[in-house]
């Protein structure tokens, strides 16, 4: 098993930060090697909230499932993710001063079988995958128009 965990101050409030985060569907658009995710849950996002996923990692084509397992609006997405590598992830967004948020991403994988030979090259791997998807956010969101600004 091997967690990584960064985080990052974006110029952006706190729900604005979150309401990305929270809907994965969003995510293709800052996180690399992921071709897809769709909901396959109806209704409003919380806990129980399923998605199918593929990505590609470390040169490997993935495809993963997973489930919102913890879900405070505003604060808090846990979901445990099914597939060749499970594991666990979660966002936490606090807000920070004025229209700062900081915003901690925590995965927890298992390997099993013969990948867990290769953890410490997965783990070097996804920390670099966090630390640049972690970027592709900030720009993202610091350069979308706020809400109600004019236009």
């Amino acid at each position: 098993m091997f967690v990584v965990e960064e985080s990052i101050v974006i110029g952006r409030a706190a729900n604005d930060v979150f309401a990305q985060v929270s809907d994965q569907t969003n995510a293709p658009r800052w996180q690399r090697g992921l071709a897809e995710v769709r909901r396959t849950t109806a209704g409003p996002i919380g806990v129980g909230t399923r998605h199918s996923v593929v990505r590609t990692f470390i040169g490997r084509r993935l495809e993963l499932t997973n489930e919102y397992t913890q879900y405070e609006p505003g604060r808090l997405v846990e979901f445990a993710f099914e597939g060749s590598m499970p594991g666990v992830a979660s966002y936490v967004v606090q807000p920070a001063d004025g229209e700062l948020t900081n915003l901690v991403a925590r995965i927890e994988v298992r390997p099993s079988g013969l990948a867990r030979l290769a953890e410490p090259l997965m783990a070097a791997a996804m920390r670099r995958d966090v630390v640049a998807n972690l970027a592709s956010l900030k720009t993202l969101l610091e350069a979308e128009p706020r809400r109600g600004a004019p236009g």
